[in-house]
């Protein structure tokens, strides 16, 4: 057996322990790696990041590379700690060394770079890459031995070796987008929410309901028709023939304000250009991200909410859908009231009851039920089962609601009083623990 020197066995060993600890770090940073962030990394051209992502294609390969290099190391680093110790003091220093290799290998080459890898994997990663790229290459027979016999066990025991998918569920995005602090702003935050709540609400959830929609009836007296004309202040006006189920079409008022000024405008011209643009319909249960989809295919900003026997129950448009996203256009953001929202100076709310409950949630971080009807006027007639008098009191969901204004069979406007926010927890000092001693 060779003589070596003593300096150059204490090299290898450093040099044994060293790649012990980068084969153990390594390894954790990889699997650690944030994939969509790595994938982002690559498709911005980063190379250390494009040979991680393939490496992590075929993880059977980079674990059996990695295991196989390590466990040369491991079986070399014992041989050559029992070669010193000899040299050094005969077989009781083997038993001695043997010992402070464990504890040395456990602290130094196992728990302190595995830490690391975890908590900093891309600057452990990224190198890495770098190294193992060529290395698989090399010891690429060996490998692919070694992964033809570890698979063909996971098959013995029922587990397919194919590579696990990462893509995400909608709920699983959720909380990435929720977990992101600060570096999402917190109102994109909210955006991105409320696009994947999309999928989850419907037309009939938002839709102005049929007794609230705006409109013109050709059957009434010419005067009040222009009149009504005059004062719009909404650009597109349904026109109907005497009831809302008698849709004549849809009206743009930059259409009429000419003839309107001019005073030519007639009930026939009107009824013909209300007819050129034919209503647009949509199903009650129609998802508000499909529903989108079509108001974008169709080019359309406006559709009527129809149930099972064609009736018509509602409409809904275009700024209804990005206002779901993106909040109340003609309210102060900072403020998130709702327009239908009006606070009292005793902390109650005086809400009109047409609002929809979903909408009064989401501005108002309120939790009232949402699994039955969609607006407010509906949950109380559904609880109460009668048209109740106004003064009538209820207790709903930890909310006081006091019907305030009824008419045409429905409750008009509704006085809420939310629950009171849950206490901080007081602070414990002396002072006050004292005095609930002497309490």
């Amino acid at each position: 057996m060779p003589h070596y020197s003593l300096g150059l066995l204490f090299g290898a060993l450093a040099a044994l322990l060293i790649l012990a600890a980068f084969f153990a770090g390594s390894e954790t940073a990889l699997m650690s790696l944030n994939r969509y962030r790595l994938r982002h990394r690559a498709n911005a051209g980063n190379r250390a990041a494009r040979l991680a992502e393939a490496l992590l294609a075929h993880p059977d390969r980079l674990i059996g590379l990695i295991l196989l290099l390590s466990t040369i190391v491991n079986v070399a680093t014992p041989t050559l700690v029992g070669l010193i110790a000899f040299r050094l003091g005969g077989n009781f220093l083997v038993v001695v060394g043997v010992v402070a290799l464990t504890f040395v290998m456990l602290i130094f080459c196992e728990v302190a770079p595995k830490t690391f890898g975890a908590l900093h994997p891309e600057r452990l990663a990224l190198p890495a890459a770098y190294i193992y790229t060529p290395l698989l290459t090399l010891f690429y027979p060996f490998v692919w031995a070694t992964n033809l016999l570890a698979n063909g066990v996971l098959r013995l025991l029922g587990v397919s070796p194919q590579q696990a998918s990462h893509s995400l569920s909608s709920e699983e995005l959720r909380s990435v987008v929720a977990e992101a602090g600060a570096m999402i702003p917190q109102r994109h935050q909210q955006m991105l929410v409320s696009i994947l709540d999309l999928e989850k609400a419907t037309v009939e959830d938002i839709m102005v309901p049929r007794t609230e929609i705006v409109g013109i009836d050709v059957d009434d007296d010419w005067d009040k028709v222009i009149e009504q004309l005059r004062q719009s202040q909404h650009t597109r006006l349904p026109v109907y023939a005497g009831e809302i189920d008698r849709i004549v079409g849809l009206l743009h008022m930059k259409r009429v304000v000419h003839e309107l000024v001019r005073g030519d405008l007639d009930r026939e011209s009107l009824i013909e250009l209300a007819s050129s643009r034919d209503a647009y319909f949509t199903p009650s249960g129609t998802t508000l991200n499909t529903q989108l989809v079509n108001f974008q295919r169709d080019k359309r900003r406006v559709a009527f909410v129809v149930d099972e026997y064609g009736d018509i129950q509602g409409l809904v448009t275009l700024e209804d859908i990005l206002e779901e996203i993106v909040g109340e256009f003609t309210t102060d953001p900072a403020t998130m009231m709702h327009k239908d929202v009006h606070a009292e100076a005793d902390g109650s709310f005086v809400v009109s009851a047409s609002v929809t409950i979903r909408a009064l949630n989401r501005s108002m971080r309120w939790k009232l039920p949402t699994d039955g009807p969609k607006t407010l006027n509906g949950l109380l007639l559904e609880f109460l089962e009668t048209i109740p008098e106004p003064g009538t009191t209820l207790k709903l969901a930890d909310y006081m609601l006091e019907v305030l204004q009824t008419g045409d069979n429905a409750i008009k406007t509704v006085r809420i009083r939310p629950p009171p926010p849950p206490a901080p927890p007081a602070a414990s000092s002396p002072k006050s623990r004292r005095r609930a001693e002497r309490g």
